[in-house]
């Protein structure tokens, strides 16, 4: 999960890029006593990745409590800005990217094949720094 639990900050194993929440968009999220107890109240997201990228994220599941992404970048790919409500990530490939947030501020994580991460929403513009093709599986929370 990409992005990625955002808090403005560096990138820690229990906490993947700190980026500052957006307030209006598309996902409707909150906080749920059940599955969130540990969690921070999200904030809604403006631009749905599945929508503006289709070519890196694709929908492998959705209920009315998660969406679960694919994630597949070529070497050196792009993506555009969007954001992501809080989720859970699944590395299945190493990664080195590029976060650019709303404010211009980058980071730049890497990760580890097999590593699971809490991601705190919200926007960033990613793009693969590695010279060799990732993939995660991203599990959005809409509660």
């Amino acid at each position: 999960m990409l992005t990625i639990f955002l808090h403005l900050g560096k990138f820690q194993p229990a906490q993947v890029g700190n980026f500052q929440p957006a307030e209006t968009g598309e996902f409707s999220t909150g906080t749920d006593s059940n599955l969130m107890a540990q969690a921070k109240t999200q904030k809604t997201v403006r631009v749905d990745p599945v929508k503006v990228d289709s070519k890196h994220y694709s929908v492998e599941f959705e209920n009315d409590q998660v969406r679960v992404l694919r994630i597949k970048y070529g070497a050196h790919d792009k993506s555009v800005m969007h954001g992501h409500p809080n989720g859970v990530a699944v590395f299945l490939t190493d990664a080195h990217f590029k976060f650019t947030l709303p404010d211009g501020k980058t980071e730049e994580p890497k990760s580890k094949a097999g590593e699971i991460m809490w991601l705190e929403g919200g926007e960033h513009l990613p793009e693969n720094l590695s010279g060799k093709a990732f993939e995660a599986i991203l599990v959005e929370l809409k509660r």
